[in-house]
Formats: C-alpha cells, structure tokens, sequence
C-alpha cells in the first residue's frame, strides 16, 4: 500500500490479518461463483459506422445484458507473498517505540535461520482477459510482491488457473499477466477491448467489475465524474486520471470501467478516501494509456519512453507575467542533465516550451507524456520562447531511465549543507533578501559547486515575498529573468528594467543543493 497524496489510496497487497486502507488488500474468499460455463467471446464495440453515445434500449433501467456480455472476461486474481518479518515482531499498537521484538538468540538485524521459512500472506485484486490465449491486464500493485508461481487467477465459471508476470510498468501501475496453468493448454478465454476512439462525456454511465473485500464478480455503476485528474505522485508524469463515481474498493484494483456498450474505457487503479472505503471517488487508467502500456509489456516485458534530460516547472501565470507573456501556456526549463539530449539539443534553462511535435503543452506533466510517447532516437520537436521570442529547438531523444535510476540521482546532490559561514564580503539588499558574493569562502562553507555562478543568499525577511515563498540563507541566484547575475547592481538592474515595462514579479533561478527551480517574485512598490 502506498499513499499517493493526502486521502488518496492504491490497492496494494496486504498480510492476513493485517488491514489496509487500499483498492486491493486481504478480503474473506468466496467461492467458485457456480455460474454455467461460457463459451470464449470477443466484446466489439458497436456495429454502427461512427463511435456514438445514444444509450441503448435498457440503459440506465438496466445493465444486465452488458454485465451478462462482459463479466466472464473478469477475473480475481489472488496473490501470495512473503510477510514482513518486522512487522509480524512489533507489538501492535506500540509502533513507534525505539526497539522491536527480536527472537530468542537472534541480534538485531538478523533475519535468523527461518528467513526463508518465513510465513506467506495473501492479497486479491481484478483484472481482465485482453486475448483469447490468456494474458490479462491489472495493476502493478497487485503483483508486485509475487512469490514465483504465487498468482492464482480465479474466473466467474469458478476455474482456478496459474498465471505468470509478462512485465509491470511502476510508472503508470500497469502489469500484464499470462495464464500458464498446464490445465488451460488449448483454452481460449472470452477478452473484452479497448475503446479509444470514442470516449464518454463527463456524465456518462459507467460500470466496474471486480473483486471488492473477495467478493468476485461484483459489478458497481456511475458516472464519468472528470478527466484529466492528476493524483500528485509519479505516476501523473504519464497519466491523466479518469474520475469516477462508481463504488470501487479494497480488491478492485486492476479491474475494468466499462462504458455502455461494454468496451473498456479505464483500468481501476486508486480512490480518494478519509477512511479508506469508498465515498464515491475513484480514478482508473484511460484506456489509451493502458492499451499502448500493455502492447509494449506483451512484446518486450517492459516499457520503452522518450527523454530528454531537462527538469521541469510549470509556468505559472505570475511566471508568464514577470516576462511579459501574460495568458502564456507551457512548462518552463529548469535545469538539464549535463551531456544529454536536451543539451545537445540547444535547449536552455529557463526556455518555456509551448508545444512538443505540434501538440500544445499546458504543464510539465503534459510535456513529459509527450516527449515519453517518442521512439529512442526519434527528433522530437520543441516551440520554445526564449526571452520572449519563439524559436524551435531539434532534439533527438534519449531512453528514460528507471524511477529509481532517476530516484537515486536525485539523491545523489544530498541534502541541505551546513549554513554558511558569515561572509567576509559586504551584503546589499534586494528583494526582501540579504545577498553576497559567491567567492571560495561561501562555497567552501556551503559545499556550492564551482561550475555554479551568482550571488549567496545571506538573509531573508520572513514578511517579504522571497520568505512567503520559502526562499532561505544558503540558496543561491543565479539569474533574473534570464539575465546571469554576480552582483547585487545586476540584480537591482534586472529589477528596474522590469519596473520600466510594468511587469509586477520578476522570475529568479535559485539554486538549493545543487538543485535549480524557477521562483516568481513580487516587485516592490
């Protein structure tokens, strides 16, 4: 189980008898549902000539022809894992005291004898045939921690069946399994679709089966409630999540949103929740985004994305004011990874991107799914605007690495440094901040990087905007409004030049722990 943001919940796998306030976690098991078998079946979309949303005779009265269509491609998937060691030796309830129980004759930190005797625990979650020959589309989360031949797929005739992970995908929580069972050789299963062509409006039904609390073959209905949700976590990069009011809970994690034809139109994945059940607000993978992710964890075990190397901002609407480009779109360049393709490419810190491959960009995650649909190798395409002009950059893109590569270089640049020791150099105000030199003394102090240049901050006024924006002693600036500054007169430059135009912020690179971001301030009266 992870917590994405504050009241937003994934399925994850979870102990027996340990509760957890997740999509997918330890239920009661039922049993075989003791329906009549049903011969395979492919689920098309509708037979007229254009994708249309004009609800069929029956709907909303009823959903039992699509339930009856759609459900034997439905299944539970029951997982087995290792436990915990640690967290079946704590005492509950005293979590955060300084020790744990240890074994009798075991020193802390020993795993002992028994590790690999080490008790199992069980999790349920959905997921869904997408071929006759047996692979099935779910949440990563759901199979994660797997034990080698630990997943058991249970379908609505009551078959048991063995199954296997073809390949997972952290960065959307997709995974596709494969049926394996040498008790399903010449099998063909019934497999619903993806739709993508013709999406459902907000307001539109939509109907969820799954294996909430075990209980498999549960079908729930709603509505299309939003598009475009971002959960606050990695996974936004690539996702833009469908919102739905369906009831989804603890087990419906990798199960299908159906729309009213019965084709697939999301892949259920978290919920928002104070209390970890459903309140009626839930988010599944779109289709488009599944469908592509499954085609490549089918043909390669993994996914393959674009990269460029470049960290990047959203360009805020104080942003586009401080540089005169009010009503201005995009996602602003923060930083690039020294030698890769963004800078071999000519893009530029504090360029703002409008547009990759034609397509318009509205955010940094917009511009991260874009450029992360390109091939290796393949010249993605960049409108930019670099001080205020618009120009194209070439850049012939990379391999993204792993989120935790990623992961482990950010971490790389460590935390904060000491604070610095008092400067020997004169101080001069701006912006509600102290600001000195850069000389050896303060990178000394600070562990500042040589191939870094601008002026330390010393000092900031906690009423000023620089303190309401959590700027702080030890940071560094490194330019104003594009504009490179050593010195305090350059700053104070920058500053009058953007009184002049009548712009009310002007925009600074700030440089945290090796870190740089872009940071809009207020100009003083």
């Amino acid at each position: 189980m992870a917590a994405r943001k504050s009241g937003f919940i994934v399925g994850a796998v979870a102990g027996a008898g340990v509760a957890c306030a997740a999509l997918a976690g330890v239920g009661m098991r039922m049993g075989p549902a003791g329906a009549a078998e049903q011969e395979p079946s492919l689920v098309r979309a509708s037979a007229t000539s254009a994708p249309m949303f004009a609800p069929p005779p029956g709907a909303p009265l009823s959903f039992a022809d699509i339930f009856e269509k759609v459900s034997p491609a439905v299944v539970q998937i029951d997982v087995t894992s290792k436990a915990d060691p640690k967290a079946r030796l704590r005492i509950p309830g005293l979590e955060g005291l300084p020790f744990d129980i240890v074994p009798r004759g075991q020193k802390p930190g020993e795993e002992g004898e028994d590790a690999q005797a080490a008790p199992k625990q069980q999790s349920s979650g959905s997921g869904f045939f997408i071929s006759a020959d047996g692979y099935i589309v779910t949440n990563n989360h759901v199979v994660a921690d797997a034990d080698t031949d630990g997943i058991n797929v249970v379908m609505k005739d009551g078959r048991e069946l063995k199954a296997t992970v073809v390949g997972r995908d952290e960065s959307t929580d997709l995974a596709v399994i494969k049926v394996t069972d040498p008790k399903a050789k010449g099998s063909a299963f019934p497999f619903v679709n993806f739709e993508n062509q013709a999406r459902p409006r907000v307001g539109d039904w939509v109907i969820t089966i799954g294996n909430p609390f075990g209980l498999g073959g549960t079908a729930t209905a709603g509505i299309i409630s939003a598009y475009g949700r971002d959960l606050g976590d990695n996974s936004s990069q690539f996702v833009d999540y469908i919102q739905i009011d369906a009831p989804i809970n603890r087990g419906n994690s990798g199960g299908p949103s159906f729309d009213i034809y019965g084709r697939v139109i999301g892949v259920n994945t978290a919920i928002f929740s104070p209390t970890g059940g459903s309140v009626g607000i839930g988010f599944a993978i779109p289709a488009d985004v599944a469908e592509a992710t499954a085609k490549q964890l089918i043909n390669g075990g993994k996914v393959v994305r674009g990269y460029i190397g470049a960290q990047i901002q959203p360009f805020t609407s104080e942003m586009a004011e401080a540089q005169g480009l009010a009503g201005t779109k995009g996602a602003i360049v923060a930083d690039l990874v020294p030698g890769g393709p963004a800078q071999r490419g000519g893009l530029m810190p504090e360029d703002v991107v409008t547009s990759v491959n034609g397509v318009a960009i509205k955010s940094g995650s917009e511009l991260t799914r874009e450029v992360a649909k390109a091939r290796p190798g393949e010249v993605i395409k960049l409108a930019v605007l670099r001080g205020g002009k618009p120009r194209t950059v070439e850049i012939r893109s990379g391999v993204r690495p792993t989120e935790k590569e990623l992961a482990d270089n950010d971490n790389e640049d460590g935390g904060d440094k000491a604070a610095p020791a008092k400067p020997a150099t004169p101080k001069a105000e701006a912006l509600g901040m102290s600001l000195t030199p850069l000389d050896d003394a303060a990178r000394k102090a600070n562990g500042i990087d040589s191939s870094i240049k601008g002026l330390l901050i010393d000092s900031v006024k906690a009423t000023s905007d620089a303190g309401e924006k959590g700027l702080r002693k030890g940071d560094v600036v490194t330019s104003v409004n594009g504009e490179p500054v050593t010195s305090v007169a350059e700053v104070t430059a920058a500053v009058e030049a953007a009184k002049k135009l009548q712009r009310p912020s002007v925009n600074l690179r700030i440089v945290r722990a090796g870190r740089p971001t872009i940071v809009p301030l207020k100009i003083a009266p």
